[in-house]
């Protein structure tokens, strides 16, 4: 797949679901559903904190890296959960231009 940053999420979504029932010695992916949520999120775990990390040096690079590898994680817990990424990014711009104050206050849960 050629890099076009339009795209990139809406074709690893397909990646990542096509993945469901693998087989698990050859799909990292496939491993991971297998494993189910408490994998997928220790793995979401373990991304923010090198996340974290990496901020915290000032590192950019290694920033954008493990970044990377977090978005990957939480797409991985969406596809597992049956949720499009189309649905987070709805939610994204319900919220664009709201206070975060009065859009945590008027939540629902």
């Amino acid at each position: 797949m050629k890099n076009n940053q339009q795209d990139v999420l809406a074709a690893l979504s397909v990646l990542i679901a096509s993945r469901k029932g693998q087989d698990t010695q050859s799909s990292y992916v496939a491993s991971l559903f297998s494993k189910g949520t408490d994998k997928i999120c220790g793995k979401m775990a373990e991304e923010c904190m090198e996340t974290g990390l990496a901020a915290k040096i000032d590192n950019k690079d290694e920033i954008i890296y493990e970044m990377a590898d977090l978005w990957f994680h939480s797409m991985v817990l969406l596809a597992h959960h049956d949720i499009d990424h189309n649905q987070v990014l709805q939610e994204l711009a319900r919220r664009f231009g709201v206070s975060g104050h009065l859009e945590k206050a008027n939540r629902d849960h």
